[in-house]
């Protein structure tokens, strides 16, 4: 086959994810492997880390990696179970690994699959190397070692990742902090990665753990692994139905937190920064500054105001706010997508690091999730969130950007647009305080809109106005309706 011939293969805010059997498959995921071996020379020697989560054919694709590595002359450390993909960056540091391989889709539904990479420090491998990694594609042909002959070899080493996980993660939280009274948590693992590691961890003293869709299914038992409602509904359901406290969701490979209070209702990561960065703050008595994505709300900036955090704002895709990390003290970086960073961890995402520390908080208050919601919103103003996704072509996501760019709307819902910003995709800034960002997705063929606003009627009438928008400069350009997802 002739290059001209290959599809590309591109690496997105983190990773490369396509459909399983149509453009992720094992003929791309080994020119994928072969052009990461390539990259990877100008780092050194030493092992890989190569593991995987529970989707369909993840073991036998991160099983062709090897073999593709293996190949290429690198020794390897291969997960023996699925794992979340945090597991994977706290093993590429604890054995002191030039990298690490993680295939999984993350959130992504599970007709998908993908490929992380990560680099030396435990965090996602920066764009300069994926873009290494996609200018090396096709370069030289495919070399493969058997799997067998690569062990017999002594090139590859088992490695169980999931106890250097548990210790890591409980390293992290004051586990002998005594509760005022005991919480019921109900911890939602969407069948993917985290399974029931949340209740292995929590001790007896802070209350119980119901354990919910803990067991690895590769359809993820047809939900959408993504801890983002609608697909925190039957979380929901079960925290009002047992009286639970609180409810904490992570999606298909353990990197994200969703949040649901007592009501069943949602807590929106923007909240879930704000609350843990005052956490940090006053409870644990750091100080640093604090890193955001550019679709996060105003509450945590108000929150940095008021105790005089310095407040970061970079592009979407936690490794923006990874580099931050890298490069300043930031005590926590947070995204809209329920990704949060903490100091001293990784910097990266981790959604059950992230849980922890919010039961923690509740510990340390004596308060469920409820009240401090409440106090935040004493502190930081009221503040009411709404993501919706639709279906778009990415040719026609750049496009629709530029148009936004050249004629932007002068009102939103009757709301006079005060601002634009750009950082990534198109932000407008209202009268009220609200906002709107209108964004493509650089992962997926999807266009997002993000809306915050004080009540929850106004951010429902400003996506009815989006949504206007947007199909009237579909219809003008000829690309039909606007499919939601």
């Amino acid at each position: 086959m002739k290059k001209t011939h290959l599809e590309p293969i591109h690496f997105g805010t983190d990773g490369w994810r396509g459909v399983i059997a149509d453009d992720f498959t094992f003929a791309n995921v080994e020119r994928v492997a072969q052009a990461l071996a390539r990259a990877l020379i100008a780092e050194g020697e030493g092992f890989i880390l190569v593991a995987y989560d529970g989707r369909f054919l993840s073991k036998a694709f991160a099983h062709r990696v090897v073999e593709v590595l293996a190949g290429n002359g690198w020794r390897i450390f291969l997960s023996t179970s699925p794992v979340p993909t945090p597991a994977t960056s706290i093993g590429v540091r604890h054995f002191g690994c030039t990298a690490g391989v993680m295939v999984t889709a993350s959130h992504n539904p599970a007709r998908f699959n993908g490929i992380k990479v990560k680099a030396a420090f435990g965090g996602s491998a920066p764009a300069a190397f994926t873009t290494r990694v996609e200018r090396a594609l096709d370069l030289e042909p495919v070399r493969r070692a058997p799997l067998e002959e690569a062990e017999s070899r002594g090139q590859i080493v088992d490695v169980d990742l999931l106890p250097i996980y548990r210790e890591a993660l409980s390293s992290k939280v004051d586990l002998n902090r005594r509760a005022t009274r005991p919480f019921l948590v109900v911890s939602d693992a969407l069948y993917g990665t985290s399974m029931d590691l949340l209740a292995q961890i929590l001790p007896p003293s802070w209350g119980s753990v119901h354990s919910l869709h803990a067991i690895l299914d590769p359809r993820f038992g047809g939900l959408h692994p993504e801890p983002i409602p609608p697909h925190l509904d039957s979380l929901s359901e079960t925290v009002k139905m047992l009286g639970a406290d609180v409810g904490l969701a992570t999606d298909g490979d353990g990197d994200r937190l969703g949040v649901v209070g007592p009501k069943g209702e949602y807590i929106s990561p923007h909240q879930v920064l704000a609350l843990l960065t005052l956490h940090l703050y006053r409870t644990r008595g750091w100080r640093g500054e604090v890193a955001k994505g550019f679709a996060i709300g105003v509450q945590v900036d108000r929150v940095c105001e008021a105790y005089g955090l310095p407040l970061h704002v970079t592009p979407i895709g936690f490794k923006y706010i990874a580099e931050l990390m890298l490069s300043r003290d930031i005590l926590i970086g947070g995204e809209e997508s329920g990704g949060f960073g903490i100091r001293g961890h990784l910097p990266e995402r981790d959604g059950l690091l992230s849980a922890l520390l919010l039961v923690e908080l509740m510990v340390a208050e004596g308060k469920g999730i409820g009240e401090l919601v409440e106090e935040l919103v004493a502190l930081a103003g009221p503040a009411v969130y709404r993501r919706r996704d639709y279906l778009l072509r990415p040719s026609f996501g750049q496009r629709l950007s530029e148009r936004l760019a050249q004629a932007p709307p002068e009102r939103l819902a009757r709301l006079r647009v005060v601002r634009m910003e750009d950082l990534d995709g198109r932000k407008f800034w209202l009268e009220n305080g609200a906002w709107v960002l209108i964004r493509p997705s650089g992962t997926e063929p999807v266009l997002r809109v993000y809306i915050e606003a004080p009540t929850a009627d106004q951010v429902e009438t400003l996506h009815a106005a989006t949504n206007q928008l947007i199909q009237r400069l579909l219809q003008a350009t000829g690309e039909g309706a606007l499919i939601r997802l």
